[in-house]
């Protein structure tokens, strides 16, 4: 059942539905696809369906080989920025696609995309980026300074230089060789400067959240789950990030950080050699769609083994739970046998789990799952994100 919501509710929904109605949220993939892959499992003879967020880890399970993958996302403008770097994989030298995706920056965009790319897209792509040029240049800082997670990425960089003891500091822990110098470099320079009133008042505000990509929904169960709000679970999870994980390989916050990869920090797909495998006709198994899982699954004739569905449900439980009910009907109807999901949540146990029911007998949606609990703690702790609390694998049972 929804529950009831107030004004505020509806407001802070309100806004974050206008936002990303007309925007690009998500400039690269907010979860780590390494993780991803050993949960999978994957095999040259499945079929996948991933929501495409930003694409990265679209291509990066492309590299293991599986037959197909359908990369479904009903935001129009993510599925342009996948149809981009599929464009740009087919077309172009490894130089310019790093130029564009690794540094963010490639300052003859404008004659590249004309002359090799706009021809490969849909003609929603087409005007979305003939519109979009100069997010490429220099003057624009870098790619990854823009669309929504872009804008904060931008604000966090501004704000560093406003404050140059803070900005050395975390320029030092992002050189640091080994997790004892993170763990010091953190713990002495890092933190003391970062986390004030400031901060915290910032990382509250459902603005902020809805820029990143985060509804009220799942704002609303961090902070029913965490003592200190929003800012203490985001608190924490940099703690956890920057204290436990080698800053070395983790190219999700050093982007955002620093607004550009490098060639030995950066995605899979972002690997000359990777790259080339791409080219070589890996990236053709990727078929973009724009719609909704739902209908997806009710087009096509395909057996699917294996589905990412990212953190969705969160905000579908709260606001579409009959959609919700209606998608995993969907999904337990089109499912291979001993078929597998995996998903993020806001919650380390998502209370949809028990409230969605399927068909005339009315199953819980858990009751369809097998969950792979102990792998999924382990996974969770390796993650190089950590900005979600729960991450869950689970075989679907009666597909």
């Amino acid at each position: 059942m929804k529950a009831a919501l107030t004004l505020r509710d509806r407001i802070d929904q309100a806004v974050f539905n206008a936002i990303y109605a007309r925007s690009l949220v998500y400039n690269t993939c907010w979860e780590d696809p390494a993780v991803d892959r050993i949960a999978l499992d994957l095999r040259p003879d499945d079929t996948l369906l991933v929501i495409t967020s930003a694409g990265c880890n679209v291509l990066d399970y492309a590299l293991a080989g599986p037959r197909r993958i359908h990369a479904v996302d009903a935001n129009p403008r993510q599925t342009a920025l996948l149809e981009l770097k599929l464009s740009g994989i087919r077309r172009l030298a490894f130089e310019d696609f790093f130029a564009l995706f690794g540094s963010g920056v490639h300052e003859s965009f404008r004659e590249v995309y004309h002359d090799a790319l706009r021809a490969d897209l849909s003609p929603f792509a087409q005007q979305f980026w003939d519109d979009r040029l100069h997010w490429f240049s220099r003057r624009q800082g870098s790619f990854y300074f823009q669309g929504l997670s872009g804008t904060v990425a931008r604000a966090f960089h501004t704000y560093l230089k406003v404050r140059p003891r803070l900005a050395a500091s975390v320029g030092e822990l992002f050189q640091a060789g080994s997790l004892e110098d993170q763990r010091t470099i953190y713990d002495t320079r890092v933190q003391p400067l970062m986390w004030g009133p400031g901060m915290n008042w910032t990382l509250s505000r459902q603005l902020t959240m809805s820029m990143l990509g985060v509804p009220y929904a799942q704002r609303r169960q961090v902070q029913a789950q965490h003592h200190r709000g929003v800012a203490g679970f985001i608190r924490e999870a940099v703690e956890y990030v920057f204290r436990e994980l080698p800053v070395w390989t983790n190219y999700f916050w050093t982007v955002y950080i620093n607004g550009h990869y490098t060639q030995t920090c950066c995605p899979e797909y972002l690997k000359r050699d990777n790259f080339q495998a791409l080219k070589a006709g890996l990236a053709d198994r990727v078929v973009p769609h724009t719609c909704t899982v739902t209908a997806f699954l009710q087009s096509t004739p395909e057996r699917i083994s294996k589905f990412v569905l990212l953190d969705h449900m969160d905000w579908m439980s709260s606001y579409y739970p009959e959609a919700l009910a209606e998608e995993w009907t969907a999904i337990l109807d089109r499912a291979a046998p001993g078929a597998r999901v995996i998903f993020r949540s806001a919650h380390a146990a998502p209370a949809y789990l028990d409230l969605i029911e399927l068909g005339e007998q009315r199953t819980r949606l858990r009751e369809r799952l097998v969950f792979h609990d102990a792998m999924a703690r382990d996974l969770q702790r390796q993650d190089r994100v950590h900005t979600y609390a729960g991450f869950h694998v689970a075989d679907l049972v009666g597909a």
